[in-house]
């Protein structure tokens, strides 16, 4: 969790929600090296879909195509996802229909949340074993702080366009 606590520290230098994932390849539980590390990158690309998460599932896949893995897909059964927050709703359900061997995460997604909103698992009939808690206290601080200031991606409201428009 360390590595991905790290991760989530550079997402904040970067005006980023301070979400970071390493995913940990090891063909037997409880040995693994990481091969994949991220943040979010959704503010930087202007794309909404360059969660944390997809962006470690394509340094997998190359990591898969360069390593001999055919087909590429089939690391996943032996990649443990470490992710400071609870993945959303579709990167949880892309996870699961990957078929990883397991997601750990920091704190809860109250408001996205793939398992907390929605239980994708269930929806997807899945078994893979989701655990959160782990060092979830410093990830949720780490998205306090971000959230006290300004994110400049965000869409400014309406009322406040208006405003600053004269209007």
């Amino acid at each position: 969790m360390e590595d991905a606590l790290q991760q989530a520290r550079l997402a904040n230098d970067l005006k980023e929600v301070p979400v970071g994932c390493v995913f940990v390849y090891g063909p037997d539980e409880g040995d693994g090296v990481i091969i994949a590390r991220g943040c979010n990158l959704v503010n930087e690309t202007k794309n909404a879909t360059r969660h944390v998460e997809f962006i470690c599932i394509d340094q997998t896949l190359e990591y898969a195509r360069t390593h001999g893995f055919e087909p590429p897909e089939s690391i996943f059964a032996s990649i443990s996802v470490v992710v400071t927050v609870e993945p959303c709703i579709m990167c949880a359900a892309a996870l699961l229909n990957l078929g990883v061997r397991e997601i750990v995460y920091g704190c809860r997604n109250d408001r996205f949340g793939g398992s907390t909103v929605l239980d994708v698992a269930r929806l997807l009939k899945s078994n893979i074993p989701i655990r959160g808690g782990v060092r979830g206290d410093e990830a949720m601080e780490l998205l306090k702080e971000f959230y006290k200031g300004e994110n400049p991606s965000a869409p400014v409201p309406k009322a406040r366009a208006s405003k600053k428009a004269g209007g």
